[in-house]
C-alpha cells in the first residue's frame, strides 16, 4: 500500500509538472487571443483618447450668450451676476493645463457640474419668470420679441441638459476615456448595431446634443434610450421645462399673431 501510494504520488507530479510546462507553452497564444479580443472591443468600452474640449466651450459660450441677450424682466437680478459667474467658471476650466488632466480631474469634474448647475439655474429663473408673466397676461404684446425669448430659453434648456447628460453618461468624459465603467446611462444606435459603425466609434458631446435636441422636440427618447434611474428622470425633466416653455410661448404667440 505504501509503495502504491507512492508511485501515485510520483505520477501527481509528474502530471503537474507536466501541466505547468504546456501552460508556459501556450502563454503566448493567450496572449495573442487576448489581444485580438482587445481589438475586437468597440472603442466606447476600451481606453481611449480624451475628448477636446473646444466645443464644450463654444456651446457654454452660446449658452452664456444667450442669457445676456435676455431682457432684464427675465433674468435674476442683478442682471450681470449668473452670466459673470458662468464666466468666470469658464475661462477657469479653459486655463486648467490639459496635459495634467488626471491630476487636474477630481477639480475640473467639480468645476463642471458647479458651470452646469449655474447654467441650469439662470435658464431655470428665466423660464419660470417667462412663464409667469404669460399666465398673468403680462408678456407677449409683440410676438416677435416673444418668439425670440422664448427660443433663447428653449435652446439654453437644449444646452444645459446635454451637458448633464456628457457628465452623467459613464461617470462622465474621463471615465469613458479611462474605459473603466462597463454599463451606461445611455445606450446610442451605434452601440446596438456595431457593423453600423467604425470600429473607432465612441460618444462624444455632439451626441450628447443631438440627443437633448430631440428631446425637447419629441419630448420622448428617440434613437437613444436612457437605462438607469438617473437618466430617465434628467430627460422627464428636461421635457417638462421644454414642453410648458414651447406650448405658452407659441401659444400666446398665435394668438397675437391673430
Amino acid at each position: 500500500m505504501v509503495g502504491a501510494t507512492a508511485q501515485d504520488d510520483d505520477g501527481d507530479n509528474v502530471l503537474s509538472a507536466q501541466l505547468r510546462r504546456l501552460e508556459r507553452l501556450l502563454q503566448p497564444e493567450f496572449r495573442l487571443v487576448k489581444s485580438v479580443t482587445d481589438g475586437l472591443m468597440p472603442a466606447w468600452k476600451r481606453v481611449t483618447q480624451f475628448e477636446p474640449r473646444w466645443h464644450v466651450s463654444v456651446t457654454l459660450g452660446v449658452a452664456i450668450a444667450l442669457q445676456i441677450i435676455l431682457p432684464r424682466r427675465l433674468t435674476l437680478h442683478p442682471h450681470w451676476l449668473l452670466p459673470a459667474l458662468q464666466g468666470v467658471l469658464l475661462v477657469a476650466l479653459i486655463s486648467v493645463d490639459p496635459r495634467k488632466r488626471a491630476s487636474h480631474e477630481p477639480i475640473l469634474r467639480l468645476g463642471r457640474l458647479a458651470m452646469i448647475a449655474v447654467v441650469t439655474l439662470a435658464n431655470a429663473v428665466s423660464a419660470g419668470l417667462l412663464i409667469t408673466r404669460l399666465l398673468h397676461g403680462r408678456e407677449g404684446v409683440d410676438a416677435w420679441p416673444l418668439l425670440r425669448n422664448g427660443g433663447a430659453i428653449w435652446l439654453t434648456n437644449v444646452i444645459a441638459f446635454a451637458l448633464w447628460y456628457w457628465q452623467f453618461d459613464r461617470g462622465g468624459p474621463f471615465e469613458r476615456a479611462k474605459g473603466g465603467r462597463q454599463f451606461p446611462d445611455f445606450v446610442f444606435p451605434q452601440m446596438q448595431q456595431p457593423e453600423l459603425a467604425p470600429p473607432d466609434w465612441e460618444a462624444t458631446f455632439f451626441d450628447y446634443l443631438f440627443l437633448a435636441f430631440t428631446n425637447a422636440t419629441a419630448f420622448s427618447p428617440t434613437d437613444t434610450l436612457p437605462l438607469t434611474v438617473r437618466a430617465k428622470m434628467t430627460m422627464m425633466l428636461q421635457s417638462a421645462v421644454s414642453l410648458a416653455t414651447v406650448a405658452l410661448v407659441i401659444a400666446r404667440a398665435v394668438n397675437i399673431l391673430k
